[in-house]
């Protein structure tokens, strides 16, 4: 007898299992996977861990939750679907839409505590749209929320500075957010050049950065 002829017929159960196993191995490995699914399998991926460190921090960061129910109170609760994650351009890892919205970038973050970050420096401009009513086109406006963002969200921490390559020991904290506020004011389209973006920010400097709303002080 031929030993092949031997052999039990396949399950047909046990071969979709089998294939089903094949597609979870290659969108693991990238191995039998064209380009194009490939670079598809690594954005759901990027999606996946993007929205698990979202629903985590909107459940248990101190700062991200604190934002949210000052917003609430404020008339402006928002749902875990007024954040969105996807994908962006390298230059940013979030934005505000006055619209109601705060994009995450997915597959920018260094870590969780980088997109909590992020997540609250967006909560600080949603929180001052529903405020202070904002005109994103008066460069003054855009320059105190930038100024107030980048100073209580984290982003101009000691460490987060230090990994940009900015070591200063005296007023550190200060430089950063006045950095910051200016390469955000200049990419506004109302702002015709850097000095119009520093002139902005100086502006309104110190009343904004001594505005720590909702927080009692710099988180």
């Amino acid at each position: 007898m031929d030993p092949a002829s031997s052999a039990p017929p396949i399950d047909p159960s046990e071969s979709r299992a089998f294939k089903r196993w094949l597609r979870t191995a290659a969108s693991i490995t990238g191995i039998g996977l064209t380009a194009e699914e490939r670079s598809r399998s690594a954005e759901g991926q990027k999606f996946r861990n993007c929205e698990k460190w979202k629903n985590e921090l909107m459940n248990y960061s101190p700062s991200v939750v604190f934002m949210l129910k000052h917003l609430k109170m404020s008339g402006c609760p928002v749902s875990p679907s007024n954040i969105a994650c996807a994908p962006c351009d390298m230059t940013r890892s979030g934005g505000f839409h006055p619209a109601g919205a705060i994009i995450l970038c997915q597959g920018h973050f260094m870590d969780k505590k980088h997109m909590e970050d992020t997540l609250t420096h967006e909560l600080i401009h949603m929180y001052d749209h529903c405020k202070f009513n904002v005109d994103w086109y008066n460069l003054r406006h855009h320059a105190c929320s930038e100024i107030r963002a980048n100073s209580l969200s984290g982003d101009c921490r000691f460490m987060r500075e230090l990994g940009r390559g900015f070591v200063a020991f005296s007023k550190q904290h200060q430089a950063c957010v006045r950095r910051r506020a200016v390469l955000s004011v200049r990419v506004n389209p109302s702002c015709p050049d850097e000095a119009a973006a520093e002139r902005a920010v100086n502006e309104v400097w110190e009343s904004c950065f001594n505005d720590t709303r909702p927080f009692d002080e710099i988180y």
